[in-house]
């Protein structure tokens, strides 16, 4: 089995809390992995990749830098996204492999062993998997299981439990790169790969220190990437909605028509004429609203501006 260059790319916003803890553990990962010989010690390293931070997260980098030696610093000109970290990361770099992981510890290092292990077993991507998110609040699992539910409803091929935490072959990367969108999504992107792939399940672990930088906003962000990325059932979605809504209307003329005609129960008021028109105008908003985001993702890839803008480098 050939020692390989490895990479562990680690996006990195406002984690200067964390960052010892993270240091710690994945040096301790790395040195493991050199002593087990599946990686090439001379070739390896850690990139941390500082996406836009405000505070003393590039600093720190830079000094881990200068103390160890196979760790790597990647700053960017400001906060362009968890994805186009990522992103920087991998195609700023040049390994037969490397891993992906949140600085945050709550994907579990040990898990990158085994990831490798699959690897060398010829697999060209291996997707870690939380097997356990007991760590997690009600609202964030309850949100994860629908954002899930959602993108399968919409027919997007994804990799349930699974975020960003995943191994990727140079194949899998030289393949990533013919992806030319603006706004990618990657959890969707990795499995059109079509490589072979396998599941390594880990338990997710709590948040050693600092806060989570995916807040509800980035989070509702993400998701409608990744529908309109990958979808246009939404669309098919509106025009369905119209033709029930057109019926039911039909239907309502029918009855009205009756009732005046046939009837004396007839009764001039505001109440159903209110319903309809809130009714009818909040459809409408809604479905300007999904035509606008693809219309906005459209406007924005036709511009074809850079995914990410480097500043610094540190090696």
């Amino acid at each position: 089995m050939r020692k390989k260059a490895f990479g562990i790319i680690v996006p990195c916003f406002n984690e200067e809390e964390v960052l010892p803890l993270t240091f710690s553990s994945l040096i301790t990962v790395f040195n493991d992995l050199k002593e087990d010989g599946l990686i090439d010690a001379e070739e390896s390293k850690i990139i941390f990749v500082d996406d836009g931070s405000s505070d003393s997260t590039w600093d720190i980098i830079s000094k881990e830098s200068i103390n160890t030696g196979f760790i790597s610093g990647i700053k960017l000109s400001r906060n362009f996204g968890h994805q186009n970290a990522l992103l920087a990361g991998m195609l700023e770099t040049n390994f037969d492999v490397l891993i992906s992981i949140d600085a945050d510890l709550q994907d579990d290092v040990s898990a990158i062993k085994e990831m490798l292990l699959e690897y060398h077993q010829g697999k060209e991507i291996v997707y870690g998997v939380r097997s356990d998110r007991s760590v997690d609040g009600i609202f964030k699992r309850t949100s994860a299981l629908f954002f899930y539910k959602l993108i399968s409803f919409f027919g997007i091929k994804s990799i349930y439990n699974h975020a960003d935490f995943r191994l990727l072959s140079r194949l899998a990367l030289s393949n990533l790169k013919e992806f030319s969108e603006n706004d990618i999504y990657l959890r969707g992107v990795v499995p059109l790969l079509g490589l072979k792939s396998s599941v390594v399940k880990y338990k997710r672990l709590k948040r050693e220190s600092g806060v989570t930088k995916y807040n509800l906003r980035r989070m509702i962000a993400l998701s409608l990437s990744g529908i309109t990325s990958f979808s246009f059932y939404p669309l098919r979605l509106i025009s369905f909605l119209g033709f029930i809504i057109s019926f039911i209307s039909f239907l309502m003329i029918i009855y009205v028509l009756f009732t005046v005609w046939f009837t004396d129960s007839a009764v001039d008021g505001w109440a159903s004429t209110l319903v309809s028109i809130f009714f009818l105008g909040g459809i409408q908003l809604l479905s300007i609203g999904i035509i606008g985001e693809y219309l906005g993702k459209v406007f924005l890839e036709t511009k074809k501006r850079p995914k990410y803008l480097i500043e610094e480098k540190v090696d």
